[in-house]
């Protein structure tokens, strides 16, 4: 749950977005540069890391070609600049995330970003509490620099399990997504983590105005701080756990 592989393995849900995975440089060089001419602005993910490392905004740079011979790349971690540099240097770049049975991931970029990221706390198969920030990460930064206050993500906002902004995605997660990740997975209610999230953007925006979200990633550890209402919630899940497991 807690890799980047997972959103390849669930990219048919309705959280999902187009998604691929390559598993060797060879499949990465093989498929990346076309699928970058044609889909517009790609985010590239190594399965494993935190704190926006080996996460990349990758966008081509017109040329009189037409081919996607330059990028213009920005690092998800705090304090990065957008940087020009032809596609195969920037996918050498990427080579080590390959090591050690790594693969790496390969999403759309979501044009809603500025709209901030919903974090979705879990306790086992229940929404306990939500979290809303504005993120900056793969945002260029101002004028005034990365270092800038400007450049800064806002706080994250928490709220509890039934703030109404987000009672659609609460009951998608509840109802819809969790059950159907847990099926892919082949896993029950008992293998889920009694504390996990899920980090979500907004999504298009059909006519009728309601929002769409699309799933950026799963945490399974470092899931700290979390919104005031949610130990009460997450103790009462412990107990009925450990209730569940003791011996007759």
């Amino acid at each position: 749950m807690g890799v980047k592989e997972i959103l390849y393995r669930t990219k048919h849900l309705s959280w999902g977005s187009d998604t691929h995975l390559y598993r060797t440089v060879a499949e990465f060089g093989a498929a990346f540069p076309a699928r970058l001419q044609s889909s517009g602005a790609r985010v590239i993910k190594q399965n494993r890391g935190n704190d926006g490392l080996g996460v990349w905004k990758v966008e081509q740079i017109p040329t009189h070609t037409g081919a996607a011979d330059t990028v213009r790349v920005l690092h998800a971690q705090r304090g990065s600049i957008p940087e020009d540099l032809p596609l195969q240097e920037f996918m050498t770049r990427c080579e080590p995330y390959f090591a050690w049975g790594g693969c790496i991931i390969d999403q759309p970029f979501q044009p809603r970003l500025p709209d901030g990221m919903i974090r979705c706390y879990m306790g086992i198969d229940r929404v306990v509490g939500f979290g809303h920030q504005l993120v900056k990460a793969l945002i260029p930064p101002p004028s005034e620099g990365p270092d800038s206050p400007a450049a800064q993500p806002g706080p994250r906002i928490m709220r509890g399990p039934d703030a109404k902004p987000f009672q659609a995605l609460r009951a998608k997660m509840e109802a819809e997504w969790t059950p159907q990740m847990m099926e892919v997975l082949g896993i029950g209610v008992a293998a889920l983590p009694i504390i996990w999230d899920a980090d979500f953007l907004y999504g298009p925006q059909p006519a009728s105005g309601e929002d769409s979200y699309v799933l950026c990633e799963i945490n399974v550890s470092s899931c700290f701080a979390i919104p005031d209402q949610a130990p009460a919630a997450i103790a009462r899940l412990v107990l009925k756990r450990l209730s569940n497991a003791r011996p007759e």
